[in-house]
Parts: C-alpha cells; structure tokens; sequence
C-alpha cells in the first residue's frame, strides 16, 4: 500500500466531513467537550469515523481538534491516545484498511505574544505533546486545521515536523476577503508554509464552497505544493435550537465541482458536512481530469499580514537598521534602547521602503539575543517583511525561528562554510536568500566569474531543496573611485543573473560612490542604470530623497509603475529638490517631537508613557488628553481596521499603547471614576475554550472607556447571568469558536431574556453570522472587534449625543 506521501498530489484524495452537528444529534451537549467522548462514547466516535469511510474517504481525522493541555489538563494523553485506537478500530470494522488516520491538530484558542500572552516557544511544545501521543500510536500523517494565525499555524507546523518524519497537511481558516484574523493573505501565508515543509496547504471552515471560491484561486496561484479545499456546508443557521447548515449534498457537490477546476488536489467536508456529502463529493469528482501541482515560479517574502512579491518590480530594502558607521544606532545597541531601533524602521517604512533590513551585530553584545528582540519589536509596529542581515548563524537561527512570516535572509556567498551554516537553516525555516557573488578567492574582477558563484551556489542551495527562486544574487557594487570600470562588472552581473540565469538580483547601492563628493547623485544613477538590467530589489537609504526619486521615476519609465501613479502620488504636490545639498538625505524622524496620537497610532508603547507624563506635568487636563490624543487616535486605527488597511496585530498594538497611557491618566486621576462609559460582561460560553476573539473585544473595550467583567471560557450560562443581574449589567458580549458551543450561546441569551429583559446582548465567533445572530435571539453581531466598540458606543451614548 502507497503512503499519504506518494499519493498526494498525484491523484484526487478525500476526506472526511464534520463531527460536531453529527455528535450533538448522537447527544453531545453545548457544554461537552467532544474530545472526551473518545473515553465516554467510544461507539459513538467508532460510528462517526464508520460513516465517513463507508462514503469512500481516503483520509480521516482522529477526533482530537480541540486536545491540548488547556483543554484536557489532567488525561490529554489517555484522550489523544484513546481517539487514534477509535480510529483504527472503525478502519477495521468498516474493512477500510487503506484508509489513513490524520491526527487532528485545532488550535490552542489563544494568541500569542506580543498579542496574547502565549509564548511561541510554549505553543510550539502544546502542540508537541499532542503529536508525540499520535505518533506513538500510529497514526499515517499529521492534520493542522482551522488555522486563523500565521504565528500559530507556524508553531503547529515547527512542532510536527520537528517530532516526526509524517506528512505534515495545514489548512488554514479566512474570512470572504482572504484575510486570517490577524491579518494573513494566501500570498504571505502559503509561501511560509511551504517554505516551512508542509506537505500540503490549503483552507477549511468558516464558508462555505461558494463563499470560499475567490479564495480557492489565490491560494492555487500561488501554492506549489498540493492544494486541499475542507468547506463548510454553507453558512451557520439555528432551527430549532440547533445548529444547521442550507447547501445540502447534491449542491455541496456541485460546487466542489466547479472548484475542482481551480487546481485542487484534495477534498473534504467541514462543519455542517455529513457522509452523503462526502460520499456525492467523491462520485462526482473522481470522474474528473486531475491535474498535478505545478511550481510557481513566484517568490515572496512577507510578515504577518504583508507580502512582497519579488521580480514584478524593483523593491527597496531600507539600510538603516545597521550599526555600521553610525555612532547613534551603535549607542542604542548597547543601551539595548529599542524604541530608538524601532523608530529607524518606522521612517523607512513612511519614506516608501518594502523591506526592512535588520542589521544589529557589534562586537560586546549577544547578537542572536538583540536580533530576536529587534525583530519581535519590529513586528510588533510594523507590517513590513524583514531582511535578517546576518553573519552569525546562532543569530540568524534564533530570528528566523521566531519570525513571523518567510523573512528575506543576507546573506550566503560562494564559500563552503557560508553554505554549509546558512542552507540548512533556510531549509528549516524558509525564507528567500541574498546571494553574494564572492568564495573562497574573493570578487572576481570580472562578470564571468561573479556569475560562475552564482551558478555554484544555486546548484548548492538545489541540494538542499532550495529552489532556484528564492535565491537573489547579489553582483557585489564596488567603489568606481578605486576602479572606474567596477560599475560597469556589477551591472553586467546583475544582468546576466536574469538574462542567462533567471534569477532575481539584489545590490547594495550606496558603496558605488564611497571616497566622491555628492555621492546621492552617483547613488541615483547607478541605481536608475541597474533598475534597466531588471534589479529586482535595491538596498538602500529610504529616506534619501534623491534615491526614492531615482525609484519613483525609474519605475514609471520602465513601465512597473501602471501609468505612473504611485509618481504621481509622490509628487503630485511635491515640491522636488533637484540641486544637491548636505541636506538632501532626509534624516530618521526623532521620536522626542512626536505627538502622543501618533505613538498611540503607532503602537510605540513606551514612549506613549513618556508622553502622557508630559502632558500631565504641562498641566494638561487628563480628560482632555483622553479626547485629543488617545480616542482620536484609536478611531482611526479603528476605522482603518473596518476599512482593512490595518490589521489584527496593529490595532492590538495601538490598543496596548493607549492602554499604558490611560493607566497614567487614571493614577493621575486617582479614584475619579467619570471617565468609565459603562460597565460591560464578556464571555465565551459553556464548551468554548477559544478565547482568542473574546480577549481581543475586551482589550478594546477598556481602551474605548468601558470597565469590562472578564468572566473567562468555558462559561455557564447560570454564572453569565447571575452576574448581570447582581452588577446590574446593560451589555453582555458572547464569544464562540465551535459549532457545538453555539446551542450553549441560545441559552445563555434565554436565560438572560428571562431573567434581565433589559439587558443587551452582542455576539461574535468564527461560526457566526448575522443571519445566525438574529437567529438565537441576540442584539448585534460583532462581525470584528471594533463592530463591538461601536455597538457599545451607540448603547452607552449620552442622550443628548443621541439626539443628535
């Protein structure tokens, strides 16, 4: 019998649909956790799996999505061992022997810091835990779903291929406009994924087939491993107290139909799916042409919620996160300031850089420590993708570990050591590479040599599994004061690397001009010549203005700026220096003559508390630091939120910032409590152990004014109640992950209806709908956080401001 390995890919697979509508009509109740039926009804989970392998599925998941230390604390291994004999036990009955087990992976239902409080290292071991019982038990491949943040579908993915040699598959859960909740895109999520080892990538949950389809052909253009579509049967509903799902089996298949031409490999079912949809799905799908994967020869680098595309046009690294020659960022690095680190990021990321490069090595500090903690910092304010600018491969390692995102790495050269340290690292973690053309023997003089390196050490990085395109050869700028013909080599390299190579190429611009006079305009030129031999990313100071010109318009004459309009934006009321002075290089903003609102915008924490004291000390009124700076600033981090031109991270960030600053203002107000707008209770209801949603309302909330009644997970709808009776609450926000926990939300609305009819109720969840919320009898429905924020608003507003 073939492996899960060798059939992927290379012929249609199908899985198995939903388990949690199909155990709550077995009985399974709102407040049960179905993971631990594998030890109360064992028959019932043999059934549920009998099911599916009798409709014909290839491959089903062990009934473990939610088994972890936070959920099962006390017999998670007797629970994750118990669902895979389950599993193998109903292969049995069912004669299904060629069948595969999945270990099912959920996620832990927490964030992870810097939003959260879970550190990645910790996420990574709970999900270790979970697959070492699987493993030991024998299950055929390892089953991520439900994946809504990059940084944790990172930590399952690092945690399964690190404690076996399985098939790793990892779908991942989007909203209609592709995005995860904190951000992510197919375009920066897939490719880290895949850089990361996974066998297999693709979406599940949340939609359903039609809803999914837009996504669906992001996520085909640009994976190159086996894609696999798991859809919902349509959108959530509640009939009858229980939770349905409109797009029965023989529209569920007709759709899947259609999607099958996407360029899909594998195919099941998720909520609201039953055997009979599986069982049409396979009937009407294997009939069809299948197509194998196909390599994509698209390389990005990306972050979070950002990805850059390289080779469409030429993308500008920002160069000022280094230390070389500058006394003021070498200062910083000692007195481990960050906020001033951070600021250099921030200032590229205005002046128009792509990418920044993150540079902190300095004789006499730990470089690994400081390059995690610029980093983690920087992703903490900024979206923009990192270049990990390294020489240690203990640093390089640690940063790339905990990134967030496929980083661009620089460098590797042509010698031996250089590929021997850095190739296994990138092949563990991913990422793209800056490739010097130097070895053992130094520069070559000459084109020809540069470009054997290059050959040499993509043949290198092929060995390792690396492939060609994530490789940038960097053709090596060389002062033309020294040589005057040194320019003229670079240029020839860089084009011929995608002339004769295909590669993309990288180069560090600024060395052209070392020991002239004026060295923005030797800087400009030779930037705008080499952006004709298709550079296809420059590293540069962004805050130069002269160099973001020679961009700007060489982008438009080249045509990779569609009809000149990011030229046009820059310049349009711009007043353009064209004579060269000493000040024609914009220096880094200091932070010291930042507003309050912008550090609040920012996210810049720290320095949000220097300002706030300020203001204070000036004798500003603390209402009135409240009004001008934090809730202007919130709002529009808020609005940018709804409008999505800010993501998850951002606004949780600016949250925490304007947190800090509120706790100053209320020190000073020392027990004034005039400022609270209202009192609020947040929960997320029996059965629930996902309170990643809940947290983030809550955070919002105190930070819009309101004193928030957090009462936890997992909560009864008895407490819920009681609570807002004895506090005399007038909004209650009910949080849900699961299908099966939606029944514990209606009742919790009806004992609230029953015991305080005036109290309003707001809901929110992965699984909800505004349809599904009218449905059970709620108020609102928060279709994100700040949705929450404005209900409250409305609710709490003065009635004069309502009258209004």
């Amino acid at each position: 019998m073939k492996t899960v390995r060798e059939r992927i890919g290379k012929e249609w697979l199908f899985f198995d649909g939903g388990s949690g509508t199909i155990l709550q009509k077995k009985g399974l109740k709102g407040s049960e956790s179905p993971e631990r039926w594998n030890l109360s009804h064992p028959e019932d989970i043999i059934d549920l799996h009998a099911g599916y392998l009798n409709a014909g599925c290839n491959i089903f998941n062990t009934n473990t999505f939610s088994a972890n230390r936070f959920h099962d604390p006390d017999d998670l291994e007797e629970v994750v061992r118990a669902a895979v004999r389950l599993a193998k036990e109903a292969r049995v009955r069912t004669n299904r022997e060629d069948a595969y087990i999945a270990l099912d992976i959920g996620p832990t239902g927490k964030l992870l810091k810097p939003l959260g409080d879970l550190d990645f290292e910790e996420a990574v071991e709970i999900f270790a835990e979970v697959i070492r019982y699987g493993i030991d038990e024998g299950v055929d491949l390892i089953q991520i779903e439900t994946m809504n943040d990059s940084y944790e579908a990172k930590a399952a993915l690092l945690a399964a291929k690190e404690n076996s040699d399985l098939p790793v598959f990892i779908t991942t859960t989007y909203d209609k406009d592709g995005k995860l909740l904190t951000g992510g895109t197919p375009e920066s999520l897939i490719p880290m994924l895949e850089g990361l080892g996974a066998d297999a990538v693709g979406i599940n949950c949340s939609l359903g087939p039609r809803e999914m389809m837009p996504v669906i052909r992001r996520i085909a253009d640009v994976a190159s491993k086996p894609v696999l579509v798991v859809p919902n049967a349509g959108l959530p509903e509640t009939r009858h107290g229980m939770t349905v799902y409109p797009v029965q089996a023989d529209e569920f298949a007709e759709l899947m139909k259609e999607i099958a031409s996407f360029g899909v490999h594998g195919m099941g079912g998720c909520c609201g799916t039953t055997p009979e949809h599986i069982r049409k799905l396979i009937e009407t799908v294997s009939p069809l042409p299948f197509r194998e994967p196909e390599e994509k020869n698209r390389t990005f680098v990306s972050s979070y919620g950002a990805a850059v595309e390289i080779g469409t046009e030429t993308r500008v690294i920002g160069e000022r996160i280094n230390p070389t020659g500058k006394k003021k960022f070498q200062e910083a690095l000692r007195r481990k300031d960050i906020n001033y680190i951070i600021t250099q990021g921030l200032a590229q990321e205005d002046a128009g850089a792509d990418i920044l490069d993150v540079n902190v090595g300095l004789p006499g500090i730990n470089e690994a420590e400081m390059m995690k903690g610029v980093s983690e910092a920087l992703q903490a304010v900024t979206a923009l993708p990192l270049q990990i600018d390294t020489s240690s491969p203990e640093a390089l390692e640690t940063a790339l570990r905990r990134y967030n995102g496929k980083a661009l790495v620089n460098s590797v050269s042509g010698k031996q050591e250089s590929i021997k340290a850095v190739f296994p690292i990138v092949k563990k973690y991913g990422g793209s590479v800056v490739a010097l053309c130097l070895d053992e023997n130094g520069i070559p003089e000459t084109a020809d040599g540069r470009i054997a390196i290059a050959q040499k050490i993509i043949a290198a990085a092929g060995s390792y599994g690396i492939p060609k395109k994530e490789i940038l050869i960097d053709g090596l700028t060389m002062t033309v004061s020294s040589d005057p013909r040194s320019a003229l080599v670079t240029l020839e390299t860089i084009r011929r690397a995608h002339e004769e190579l295909g590669c993309h190429t990288v180069l560090g611009v600024s060395n052209v001009s070392f020991g002239l006079p004026q060295r923005p305009v030797i800087n400009s030129y030779f930037l705008s010549m080499a952006m004709a031999d298709h550079l296809s990313a420059a590293i540069i100071n962004p805050n130069d203005v002269t160099m973001m010109a020679a961009v700007r318009a060489s982008k438009a004459l080249l045509a990779q700026d569609e009809r000149g309009l990011d030229y046009i934006e820059a310049y349009a009321d711009a007043n353009l220096q064209t004579t060269v002075t000493a000040s024609s290089a914009a220096k880094a903003r200091d932070l010291s003559d930042e507003t309050l609102y912008a550090c609040i915008e920012r996210g810049l924490k720290d320095k949000a508390v220097i300002l706030t004291e300020n203001l204070l000390k000036e004798g500003n009124a603390p209402l009135d630091i409240i009004d001008r700076h934090l809730i202007p600033a919130l709002d529009k981090v808020g609005k940018g939120f709804e409008a999505k031109t800010v993501y998850l991270p951002q606004l949780l960030m600016s949250a925490d910032a304007a947190k800090a600053s509120f706790a100053v203002i209320r020190e000073a107000m020392a027990g004034n409590e005039s400022d609270i707008k209202g009192r609020v209770i947040m929960a997320t209801v029996k059965g629930d152990i996902h309170d990643i949603g809940k947290n983030i309302v809550k955070v919002l909330l105190e930070n819009y004014g309101y004193d928030v009644i957090d009462l936890g997970k997992d909560v009864d709808p008895e407490v819920i109640v009681e609570t807002a009776v004895k506090e005399d609450i007038r909004l209650v926000g009910l949080s849900a992950l699961m299908t099966t926990t939606v029944p514990s939300m209606a009742e919790t609305i009806k004992q609230l209806r029953a015991a305080k009819p005036d109290t309003k109720i707001i809901v929110g969840g992965a699984v909800l709908t505004q349809e599904y919320a009218d449905e059970i009898g709620a108020d609102a429905y928060g279709k994100d956080a700040m949705a929450t924020v404005r209900y409250a608003d409305s609710l709490f507003a003065p009635e004069e401001n309502k009258a209004e």
